[in-house]
């Protein structure tokens, strides 16, 4: 892996981190500005709690060096997350200003994906017949 992909990566997956980790948290306390989103939204309020999990374990999945086949779950779980997001603002005709954080987590989502060390990706094997 070239330095300058190695770089990427990081840079990549730790804003990707830092965003996921902040929103997890921010669900999980069920803070008033969230709360008022997800009932502008239309989802039940459980929701917050299932979001802020799985982003929470997400993160540390997308940073410990093993497990390449639950890092891909993590790695598609924050992108349909956060797409999911995007077009609940969008058919709700909300504000462009409310889809720049998870069109933000998404660009992330997919450059940390893709700029991933070997060690962090699935093997594939292919086979000959």
């Amino acid at each position: 892996m070239i330095k300058r992909n190695k770089i990427i990566y990081w840079i990549a997956t730790l804003w990707l981190s830092l965003g996921m980790i902040s929103s997890g948290l921010v669900q999980l306390l069920r803070m008033k500005e969230e709360v008022d989103m997800m009932a502008h939204l239309g989802y039940p309020l459980y929701f917050l709690t299932i979001l802020g999990v799985w982003k929470m374990l997400g993160v540390i999945t997308v940073l410990i060096p093993t497990f390449p086949v639950v890092k891909e779950w993590a790695y598609a779980g924050f992108f349909l997350a956060m797409s999911g997001a995007v077009i609940s603002h969008i058919v709700l005709g909300d504000p462009a200003k409310e889809l720049f954080g998870p069109a933000l987590l998404i660009v992330l989502t997919v450059a940390s994906w893709y700029f991933r060390p070997a060690n962090r990706k699935l093997i594939s094997v292919n086979k000959v017949v």
